[in-house]
């Protein structure tokens, strides 16, 4: 048993670790190699705990692919993130109240624990042992937990609506269609009548406004 509680406390403290330093560090690719690092830990601990679909699907989701993705973007993006750190004592007062909020969630999950410590049995339920670990997971995941499943897939699809938002930039010289102002036209918007006497031009000004 000396092995087991060693790697787990191990990969705990390196788990912890990264994930401050996620927070700490001032360059954002130096935060994405710290939250990789994070979720490789915690993959380790999955795998202790016998979770190893889990495990293999924290590296496999979120490392290979989520992660990494981040790291490219930021590379590639030209974010000028000092702009972006302006607004930051306009939102302060927010963020203290979302991260107190938190706080006092994590204070009562563990402050349940050290009152009660049966009271983790209310909450667990038996698990057929003639299933897989994949199975097992689809069994509690898609039946029991089904409406938080589905909560937390709106909550990251209004996320990446978000970022979208949140990142989509227009440049003034770059031309973009816009639907309504097409349907809006009326032939008065689209055509110009001019009469022009005969023998004469147009003038200077009525032309460059006719090519316009």
């Amino acid at each position: 048993m000396i092995l087991p509680a060693l790697f787990f406390y191990l990969f705990a403290a390196a788990c912890v670790a990264s994930a401050v330093m996620v927070i700490v560090s001032r360059n954002p690719v130096h935060s994405v190699l710290f939250l990789i690092l994070a979720f490789v830990n915690a993959a380790g601990l999955f795998i202790l705990m016998g979770a190893e679909f889990l495990g293999m699907m924290l590296i496999v989701v979120y490392v290979g692919a989520v992660a990494v993705l981040f790291l490219f973007v930021i590379m590639m993006l030209d974010v000028d993130f000092v702009e972006l750190r302006e607004g930051f004592i306009q939102y302060l007062p927010i963020g203290i109240v979302i991260g107190g909020i938190f706080m006092c969630e994590l204070l009562l999950v563990v402050g349940a624990w050290v009152i009660n410590p049966a009271v983790t049995k209310t909450i667990t339920a038996a698990i057929p042992t003639n299933v897989s670990n994949t199975e097992a997971l689809g069994l509690v995941l898609y039946t029991k937990y089904i409406h938080y499943f589905q909560l937390a897939g709106m909550v990251l699809l209004v996320a990446m609506i978000g970022a979208i938002v949140l990142t989509l930039r227009h440049k003034a010289k770059v031309k973009r269609q816009n639907i309504n102002v097409q349907n809006a036209r009326t032939p008065e918007m689209a055509m110009a009548m001019r009469k022009v006497a005969s023998g004469q031009g147009l003038q200077d000004a009525d032309a460059a406004e006719w090519v316009k």
